[in-house]
Parts: C-alpha cells; structure tokens; sequence
C-alpha cells in the first residue's frame, strides 16, 4: 500500500468515525466507487497535497428537498464546492433518460443553492491526468489561496497564482496586464521562473511563446 493509499483509508475511517447520520456513515461504510479513489490518488492528492476539508457521500436537501449525495464536497471555511466522478458506463449514451434528467436537475438546483459544480469524467482522469489537475488547482483556488514556494518576489509569487487559475497557457502580455508591469517586466519575471524550473515557456518563437506550470504535483 502506497502512502497516498494510506492516507485515503484513514481519512475514510475517520469520516465514518466522526459521521453520525446514519445515512451518510451506511454509504461511506460502503466504500467510494473506484473512480472516485482514482482521481483522490492520482488528481487530487499529488496536486493539493492533502484531503482538508473534503467529504465524501456528502448528504444535502436539494431545492425540491430532495436528499442529495455528492461524491466529493469541499467546504474550506464554508463555502460550497462540489466534485463529481462520472463514470463511462453510468454516464454515456445508453444512460436511462430518468437518470440523465435526474442529474441535470440535481446539478441545475444545487448550482441556484450556490454551489460550484467541478464535473470530471473517469476518461480524463485516466487520459488527460495533466489537465484534471490543473482543473484541481483552479478549483482550489477559487476557495482559498494556493501556498507558493517560499522566497519568491511578489511578481514572481503573483504569476504563479495567476498561472493556477487559468486553465490554459499564457503570454507575457497577459501576465503583465495582470500584474499591471510592463511587458517587459513581464518577460523578465516569467525567466526567472522559467530558470527555478517552476514554469515551462512553449513555442519555438521568441514572439509568441506562451508559459505553463512546470509541474502540477507536489512532492509528497
């Protein structure tokens, strides 16, 4: 058993230790579906480094006070963040039409309750596992702020938090209208991460090289 394998089971354990609606303890006592264990080992944990204020089989009242179960809530300080692990088979074309439209509805009524939506298909976690990450770290970071490595310069702290957020490559131009720097500037700061290893620069042209995050896990 891996260390990341470790550290799922005792945090299901001490969910189901600390739960006491019946309900929610029945379905956690059950176990998660193999889609959702896939993307906390190899997504979410590598990427955020941690299972904080995450609960899986979270039980909720829907607007139509409906009992709802999310398979993953994330609620740092609150706030409302739900992702689901849809699977190929539940979810593709021979899907019964109750279902689909139960899941639309599902999505359309927690949504008007507030509640960010982060859809990732078990596909994705298996074929694009770069990019679900990157959408673990934005998703994050629409919550709280992401820790940065220390003795970072602001600008340089700054355009790895922008870089987290977005969802894509950028350029230096973007970079310095959100950093209200020169383009120049820009360049400047986005080398010095380039030489730290810590971002990617992309394009074979000096004009219009776009940069990246170097890597999106952490060292665990």
């Amino acid at each position: 058993m891996t260390v990341i394998d470790r550290r799922i089971e005792e945090w299901l354990k001490e969910q189901v230790s600390a739960e006491s609606n019946p309900r929610r303890r029945e379905r956690l006592k059950s176990g998660l579906g193999h889609a959702t264990i896939e993307f906390l080992r190899s997504i979410w944990y590598p990427t955020i480094g941690n299972l904080d204020h995450l609960y899986p089989e979270w039980e909720l009242r829907d607007l139509n006070n409906k009992y709802r179960y999310l398979d993953l809530a994330y609620m740092p300080l609150g706030a409302k963040g739900c992702i689901e692990i849809h699977g190929y088979r539940s979810h593709a074309r021979d899907i019964e039409a109750w279902r689909f439209k139960d899941l639309c509805m599902k999505q359309a009524l927690l949504g008007l309750d507030d509640w960010l939506f982060l859809p990732i298909a078990y596909l994705s976690i298996k074929e694009e596992p770069e990019l679900c990450r990157q959408l673990a770290l934005s998703f994050v970071g629409k919550f709280v702020a992401m820790p940065v490595t220390a003795g970072l310069g602001w600008d340089e702290a700054e355009t790895l938090r922008f870089a987290r957020r977005l969802l894509r490559p950028f350029t230096s131009e973007e970079l310095a209208a959100h950093l209200q720097r020169s383009d120049r500037q820009a360049r400047r700061t986005l080398q010095e991460l380039v030489d730290k290893n810590l971002l990617l620069n992309i394009g074979d042209k000096q004009r219009y090289r776009v940069y990246k995050l170097a890597d999106l896990t952490v060292n665990r």
